[in-house]
């Protein structure tokens, strides 16, 4: 694994670390391609939960610009190299909605443009309260259009046009108001509060939790009646592991799960 993705797992909880603090951990070419690679094999692992946190003063400021402007000395002003570097941060993007596992964002400093964008794709967020949350690309005019895709499943519409439009910041508080993240701590509790999550999450029947983040992305783009028709599928095969009658029956007997 590069330098520039830190991996670490302890007791099925991954902690991958965005390890570029000189480009504020932008999503560069090297940053994207590390983490598909290790999102893929994660999603073949036996881990439980996934937390993105980040080395430096930012989580994540964004794509890398130096690297886009390069792109414009091709032949068609680099269009074909925009659309690829979209579609490959796009795929990263969907690796995380689609990982089996849920994956926690710990958020600290600037998270702008990508970086925002990131943060709204994980299944969970925790920030400190020191963390500003922007897609403020209009600001050299380029609107953030496909950050604005994962922050307009987040926050609400006036809010997040709000935000791409006039290049306006959350504060770490605003952006849990808003939705955007789940808790806004203290700086110095920031990594118990996410340890709290993904101890929580880690205790949990991993082929449950597995079920639920797949039908809990796929119902939200349906409308109700499909959404229910998915929802009752997923309840029947969740009810037809073994483990989860050891679970209920643990439950009606007032013992602790046998889980295996």
């Amino acid at each position: 694994m590069s330098d520039i993705l830190r991996w670490d797992d302890q007791g099925g909880i991954v902690r991958l670390t965005l390890n570029d603090p000189g480009t504020l951990n932008s999503l560069s070419d090297e940053m994207l391609a590390a983490l598909s690679a290790q999102l893929s094999d994660i999603a073949a692992s036996d881990a439980r939960v996934v937390v993105l946190a980040a080395e430096g003063r930012a989580f994540c400021a964004g794509h890398h610009l130096k690297q886009m402007q390069a792109m414009r000395q091709a032949e068609d002003g680099g269009r074909a190299a925009f659309a690829d570097l979209f579609d490959r941060c796009a795929a990263v993007m969907g690796q995380i909605r689609n990982l089996p596992q849920p994956v926690i964002a710990r958020v600290h400093g600037l998270a702008t443009a990508a970086g925002c964008q990131l943060v709204a794709t994980c299944d969970l967020a925790i920030a400190s309260m020191d963390a500003e949350f922007g897609v403020n690309g209009v600001d050299i005019g380029l609107f953030c259009s496909t950050p604005m895709v994962a922050l307009t499943r987040n926050v609400g519409r006036k809010r997040a046009f709000e935000m791409l439009s006039m290049g306006l910041f959350l504060t770490a508080e605003e952006a849990r108001d808003a939705g955007l993240v789940n808790r806004a701590v203290p700086p110095e509790v920031l990594d118990d509060c996410v340890d709290d999550y993904a101890g929580r999450l880690a205790k949990k029947l991993p082929t449950a939790v597995r079920v639920g983040k797949g039908i809990f992305h796929a119902q939200a783009e349906l409308p109700v009646d499909a959404a229910y028709t998915l929802a009752r599928d997923a309840m029947v095969e969740n009810l037809g592991h073994a483990d989860t009658a050891e679970g209920i029956q643990a439950f009606l007997e007032k013992r602790a799960p046998r889980w295996t």
